[in-house]
């Protein structure tokens, strides 16, 4: 190509530089044709074949032999063979391609003009896969493409094909109905790249999606055991389209692009359902759209499968089955929670207790439980919903987070007048949330006699149980990393991160770090003389309780995560 390049004319491209250069036709006439092109708004090769300077077959052999591309006789395919639905139609008809077949990651396009990088790039969008030429005679495509061309409503229904598709409301089919339906087939790679997008991140056990725009380009990322990671660069151009999209799906205000918008939609996989949660934000460049999943399985998985060491789970077990009192999680955002408190939620679920939630926004929906969405600009705060909820006869109250004082002081008299409260607050360690409490203004009397247990936690990622190998560290590491010489017996070893294909870098989903602290006598007495969090967590280890980076170390020797891992999650 480079030869092309440089022996045609330099106001010629693609098609037209390939003919000079092949002495089909002189630059003066390539010239004259890629002007009656434009003029006339159509393609330099109809303009070509319609003077007759080229006939279609001599076309096709001078491209396939000049640019080195495999060229096919279609008088030889079966139309009925053909792939269908791969791309959208009116996609095939404006740039006269026609799909042959796909293997792996590729799609094989047949195509009379295989110079259209502009093709290539929208047929590449629309599939997320890489577009490989196979050059075909023009006439010949062209009785193809209009054969495999379909109205707008087909095409429509292909779309919707296969066990994806999102529960609409009846606001939003009446939206949908007075929509341009030729609008819609025009926006079918925006609607094809959402719904692979959303599957990937499915399969790929991804928490979050985030559409990214920035000035000259637009990202895709996903966040996978808690990394995040570029998934794809669309076009920027599509940047407004999938918003909107997303935001009609999500029942906001598409006409809104200057503060943050909150929503929430289904998708139906097969035969299970999945809520996402959708956040839009403003940037310099257009808006930034973060969908989170919200796998309502996730909290029924079981206590077992989340990480607690048998210990701890007896003692978490012991304190949420109990009539009254305060339970409460504690850890940044994304360590798990919500999942942890569902988890205990799922298990009390019975027919014959009454339990009511408020949180911003309820993340998974479980049926049998009361959940309340916060809705500030109603008066629907957190301390509102709590003074309802004691009128309503509860058995079992979750708040979403305690923020404020005032929540604070009514979850604490509802664990104090026969009621079994749990919530979360954002807190380094199980000790440190005492005197948070403390802080905010909470006298001690009522914590003392109202938390009966606080659950620290971090997730950090398992290892692959396919490919993980032992690890030779230096027992100094090993010491200061927390081990005792006794844990150094040589009876266990550490393992390595590798990475295989059925794992993410030698990780394969997360596990829980723990550190379950009940209220004892002791930390009640510390607590009532205004103790500081370094008395609390003294007391804590002589009463049994491991901190985070023991918790961890515990995994490390289990050999379900790595030493690395451990220390990047509880460096505190």
């Amino acid at each position: 190509m480079d030869t092309v390049a440089d022996t045609a004319h330099s106001s010629l491209s693609g098609v037209a530089r390939v003919l000079v250069h092949a002495g089909k036709l002189s630059v003066k006439s390539a010239e004259d044709l890629v002007r009656s092109a434009k003029e006339q708004k159509r393609s330099f090769i109809a303009a070509v074949l319609s003077a007759g300077a080229v006939q279609p077959a001599d076309l096709a052999h001078t491209l396939s032999s000049v640019l080195a591309m495999p060229l096919l006789d279609l008088a030889s395919v079966d139309p009925q063979k053909l792939p269908r639905n791969v791309i959208d139609n009116k996609l095939a008809a404006q740039y006269q391609v026609l799909v042959l077949g796909k293997r792996g990651n590729r799609i094989f396009i047949g195509g009379a003009d295989p110079t259209d990088q502009e093709a290539a790039e929208r047929i590449k969008f629309a599939t997320q896969l890489t577009p490989e030429w196979v050059v075909v005679e023009h006439d010949k495509l062209i009785k193809l493409v209009d054969a495999a061309s379909t109205g707008a409503g087909e095409a429509l229904e292909a779309l919707a094909g296969g066990d994806f598709e999102f529960d609409v409301t009846e606001e939003d089919a009446t939206a949908q109905e007075s929509a341009d339906v030729t609008q819609e087939v025009e926006d079918a790679p925006v609607v094809r790249f959402l719904q692979k997008m959303l599957i990937d991140a499915i399969n790929a056990r991804a928490s979050d999606l985030h559409f990214e725009p920035f000035e000259y380009h637009y990202r895709v990322r996903f966040r996978i055991d808690g990394e995040l990671r570029e998934i794809t660069q669309p076009p920027i151009a599509i940047k407004d389209k999938l918003a909107s999209r997303i935001k009609v799906i999500s029942r906001m205000d598409i006409a809104e692009k200057r503060v943050p918008q909150d929503g929430r939609m289904k998708l139906k996989f097969g035969n299970k359902a999945i809520d996402f949660r959708v956040s839009t934000l403003p940037t310099l460049f257009g808006e930034k759209v973060v969908i989170r999943i919200l796998d309502a399985s996730s909290a029924k998985v079981g206590i077992e499968a989340l990480g607690y060491e048998k210990e701890e789970k007896e003692r978490l077990m012991d304190a949420v089955k109990r009539p009254y009192g305060m339970v409460l999680v504690t850890g940044p955002t994304g360590s798990g929670k919500t999942v942890s408190l569902y988890t205990c939620l799922n298990i009390l679920n019975q027919p014959g207790v009454n339990i009511s939630t408020v949180e911003d926004p309820a993340e998974i929906n479980l049926p049998g439980i009361n959940q309340v969405n916060v809705n500030d600009k109603a008066g629907m705060n957190f301390s509102v919903a709590l003074k309802a909820f004691l009128r309503q006869d509860p058995d079992v109250i979750m708040v979403g987070e305690i923020r404020d004082l005032d929540t604070a002081d009514i979850a604490i008299k509802a664990a104090q007048t026969g009621h079994m409260v749990m919530s979360t607050l954002h807190t380094n360690d199980a000790p440190t949330t005492l005197t948070r409490l403390m802080n905010m203004g909470v006298a001690p009397f009522n914590i003392a006699s109202s938390v009966i247990l606080i659950t620290a936690q971090r997730l950090a990622r398992r290892l692959c149980e396919v490919c993980k190998k032992p690890a030779d560290y230096p027992r100094e590491a090993l010491l200061k990393a927390g081990f005792k010489e006794g844990d150094l017996d040589g009876i266990w070893k550490p393992y390595r991160a590798v990475g295989c294909s059925a794992c993410n870098n030698g990780y394969k989903g997360r596990v829980g770090i723990y550190q379950v602290m009940p209220i004892s006598e002791e930390i009640q007495r510390i607590i009532l003389t205004s103790g500081n969090a370094m008395d609390i967590a003294t007391q804590a280890k002589k009463d049994g309780v491991r901190d985070l980076r023991e918790s961890g170390l515990v995994k490390v020797r289990a050999g379900v995560t790595t030493l690395e891992e451990v220390i990047s999650v509880t460096n505190e």
